[in-house]
């Protein structure tokens, strides 16, 4: 697969400039410098014009190609942020995808502090995939995502962790406001005018919540998260169902 080097944005060019004019001074500094040491050090005394084509030619040489090299080297950083953002994106819902959700919640459960993981999964989906087509369901699951996201905060992480399943991991967020989001987005899902073919068709979603008071493993948080969604989709789907870590912890050890 071949990437595009992207044009390069108005910051790329800015940093680019800043770069080459602080190249372009040493080079002229240096070119000075050295005149002058060579003009002692030989005894030729230098004169005016000696300096002044000394400080002319790196000017005219270290100006364009300092910002040609430079210019190259932020379109290069760009390139890669981009390869970066599409190896960790879902290319249908613009979440994370699974491995990247999975590092980087990982990484998040390392803080002290009181956080939580959703696990959510699309009610039923199957069924819409048959009646509508894998198109609409595509289309159901873009809906979804978009939900979500607008559903939590900033800076909270949203993946899909695959078909019809969404991870949220919610780093310092106490139980009120872990239950508060995830009721927010349960309730969204059944507002979107999902109607293909002019045929509606009612969207929901069930929440499996695992919260924490302190610093968790991740794997235990999506094990209990996975538990409370297996709950919900027992109880007849469409909820909420919530479990705190401890509460775990201490039903296991008995």
């Amino acid at each position: 697969m071949q990437i595009a080097i992207p044009a390069p944005s108005k910051e790329a060019r800015r940093i680019a400039r800043t770069k080459a004019a602080q190249a372009t001074i040493v080079s002229f500094l240096v070119s000075e410098l050295a005149t002058f040491l060579i003009s002692i050090a030989f005894n030729l005394n230098a004169d005016l014009p000696a300096y002044l084509v000394a400080g002319i030619l790196p000017i005219c040489l270290a100006a364009p190609g300092s910002y040609w090299q430079f210019i190259r080297h932020e379109q290069l950083k760009d390139a890669y942020r981009q390869l970066d953002l599409l190896a960790s994106t879902d290319w249908l819902t613009q979440c994370l995808n699974r491995r990247a959700f999975t590092k980087a919640a990982t990484a998040g459960t390392l803080s002290d502090g009181p956080g939580a993981l959703m696990v959510i999964d699309a009610d039923s989906f199957k069924s819409i995939n048959d009646l509508f087509g894998h198109d609409q369901g595509d289309d159901a699951l873009r809906n979804i995502a978009q939900v979500i996201r607008q559903s939590v905060r900033e800076g909270d992480l949203v993946g899909r962790l695959g078909g019809e399943e969404f991870g949220i991991f919610l780093p310092d967020a106490g139980p009120g406001l872990v239950q508060a989001i995830a009721e927010r987005i349960r309730e969204g899902v059944l507002d979107i005018p999902f109607a293909p073919g002019n045929a509606p068709h009612r969207l929901s979603v069930s929440v499996g919540v695992a919260t924490c008071a302190t610093q968790t493993p991740f794997a235990e948080l999506f094990r209990l998260a996975d538990q409370q969604l297996y709950s919900a989709k027992q109880a007849g789907r469409n909820r909420v169902v919530t479990a705190p870590v401890e509460t775990s912890a201490a039903a296991f050890a008995a």
